[in-house]
């Protein structure tokens, strides 16, 4: 059963061209790993592969629209899943965006039931901490002492 999810649309202060660029290319996603989950992963321009606990899942970028859009979807996962970060200019403002990330996946009536608010309280968060982050907050639950030393 196809299931659409929606996180919560944040206000980031970064124009949509600076916050598109930071995710357009699948290796800027490693440099956010904490070291010791960043030999498990590789990426290229276009795609991440990762093993998690033996198993290897991948995703692949299968559209980009310059500063507006993204569309990501699995490759080798164990269900069909897309991806699509949205970078819309802020209506008064524009060196903000508002963004948002929607989740359309393929999941059986169990999976949604015990996944579902699981990823949409994952998706919020990861844009609670990309809108804190743009306001030079740290993110809720951040712990600074866990970032990798320099």
């Amino acid at each position: 059963m196809a299931v659409e999810i929606q996180s919560k649309k944040g206000m980031v202060s970064k124009a949509p061209y600076e916050l598109y660029m930071m995710f357009v290319d699948m290796r800027n996603f490693v440099a956010f790993l904490p070291e010791d989950k960043k030999e498990s992963v590789t990426a290229d321009y276009d795609s991440l592969q990762a093993t998690v606990q033996g198993f290897t899942i991948g995703i692949k970028v299968r559209e980009r629209v310059p500063y507006s859009r993204i569309v990501i979807e699995d490759d080798g996962a164990p269900f069909r899943f897309e991806l699509v970060f949205f970078f819309n200019p802020a209506p008064q403002d524009p060196y903000k965006t508002e963004f948002q990330i929607i989740i359309e996946a393929e999941l059986n009536f169990m999976m949604k039931t015990l996944l579902g608010g699981k990823i949409k309280d994952g998706l919020d968060k990861v844009v609670d901490a990309l809108v804190a982050m743009s306001e030079g907050r740290m993110p809720e639950g951040f712990d600074p002492s866990m970032m990798p030393k320099a």
